[in-house]
């Protein structure tokens, strides 16, 4: 007897119910995402720690480099003390500097002999040295004019004219 053909494969109809997904599917769905949020906050995180730790070592420095400038301005040498008023204008214009060191700044330019030898209206005392103390006390005299000049910028004084000329005279 001849082979019966096979039958014809008939067509199965598959209904496929869907619903809302399940919480753990959308947990799950979301995983990636918060791992890459995680990692991005972590590095800012660090970059914030690392850029705080550099400007507290920037601000140390500075300070050492203030008190000896200090050292300097309180010196009673006349050179060392011209020196040192030099550097704390350079220091006065740091971004490190707040008010608080600025106002620390300005209580030693008044306790420099030769800063506050201004009448109130700006003009300048003229003391009775000669010779080579002479240029000494001029450069204190306006190494200290210029550190005034500096942190009444930064503090928004003003600055009286007489010391305001005197800044800018050669050291």
């Amino acid at each position: 007897m001849p082979p019966t053909p096979a039958p014809s494969p008939v067509p199965v109809e598959v209904l496929l119910h869907t619903g809302p997904a399940e919480w753990w599917q959308i947990v799950a769905a979301l995983a990636p995402v918060a791992v890459l949020v995680a990692a991005a906050v972590g590095a800012f995180m660090a970059w914030r720690t690392l850029r705080q730790k550099a400007v507290a070592d920037d601000r140390a420095e500075w300070w050492k480099r203030t008190q000896w400038a200090l050292d300097r301005a309180l010196d009673e040498d006349g050179d060392s003390k011209a020196l040192g008023l030099a550097a704390l204008d350079v220091l006065a214009r740091s971004e490190l500097a707040r008010n608080e060191e600025l106002e620390l700044l300005d209580i030693a330019w008044e306790s420099v002999d030769g800063a506050g030898e201004s009448t109130g209206n700006g003009q300048h005392v003229t003391a009775q040295v000669t010779g080579p103390a002479a240029l000494s006390h001029h450069r204190v005299r306006v190494a200290a004019a210029r550190l005034r000049v500096r942190l009444d910028d930064r503090l928004g004084r003003t600055t009286p004219p007489g010391t305001a000329d005197l800044a800018k005279e050669s050291l």
